[in-house]
């Protein structure tokens, strides 16, 4: 939904504010409306290697493994590329290659049963909820 700049008067409307002041409010607001729009609409991060590890980018993003051997996505320590607590990442695979999740040394990443998406077309998120502790869960296998 585009902004509207709108007018801006204290309670009364007899004093309106400031040229500088309404330039500030407009900015916020504008910034608002576009950082809501993006988490509206989910991005695609296409991949068709065999071993891809994330990126602060990949945030609210989905990373579609399109590969027909297997491949691995790979959880990075916090020091490497810091993810803020809270933040989520889904994968996606959308080819035959099964699709494992992994994570560098000092990264847990907590699943059940087990890491793998279980066939084409499964998926997970990623959820951090720790330094260096994150959890998956969506159509998993051991």
């Amino acid at each position: 939904m585009p902004y509207t700049p709108q007018t801006w008067a204290d309670n009364n409307g007899t004093y309106p504010l400031s040229a500088a002041r309404m330039t500030v409010m407009e900015n916020g607001i504008q910034a608002a409306t576009a950082t809501a729009e993006l988490a509206v609409n989910l991005t695609l991060n296409q991949q068709t290697v065999t071993s891809y590890t994330l990126l602060l980018s990949d945030r609210n993003k989905m990373v579609e493994m399109n590969n027909a051997s297997a491949n691995t996505v790979t959880v990075p320590l916090n020091s490497a590329q810091a993810f803020p607590i809270g933040a989520q990442v889904t994968i996606l695979q959308s080819s035959t290659g099964q699709t494992t999740i992994a994570s560098t040394a000092g990264v847990t990443v907590n699943g059940t049963p087990g890491l793998k998406l279980r066939t084409q077309w499964s998926s997970a998120t990623l959820v951090k909820r720790g330094t260096d502790i994150w959890v998956a869960i969506g159509d998993l296998v051991a």
